[in-house]
């Protein structure tokens, strides 16, 4: 399995925390955001998922938004995170490692089982 191949929920389940990691490295736009997921091994997230997320994120006060220039071209949306979404997200980091320790465990072909 290639990381294009992840079930569709597994890569939902994963996205906001993605998200919040990639625009806490460096603000970012929509298709920027896209491009890092892509090359981080998400595969293709299709903006009918992504663009309401970010949106959601930004409801939520995670994420905050400022229209720029575009080079050349129209202007851009960018993406920044908040200070209750460095909180956030550092909550996700150990709630989300707490998780796939669990799930690892349990999906382990050689249980330890009383």
């Amino acid at each position: 399995m290639t990381s294009t191949d992840w079930p569709g929920e597994w890569v939902r389940a994963a996205l906001p925390g993605a998200v919040l990691a990639l625009v806490s490295e460096e603000d970012a736009y929509g298709y920027l955001i896209a491009q890092r997921l892509a090359a981080a091994g998400f595969g293709t997230i299709k903006g009918s998922t992504l663009y309401p997320l970010l949106a959601r994120l930004e409801q939520d006060g995670v994420l905050a938004s400022t229209w720029q220039d575009g080079s050349g071209g129209p202007g851009r949306k960018y993406y920044s995170i908040t200070d209750a979404g460095r909180h956030r997200l550092q909550e996700h980091r150990r709630f989300w490692q707490d998780f796939t320790t669990t799930t690892t465990a349990v999906l382990a072909e050689k249980r330890n089982t009383r």
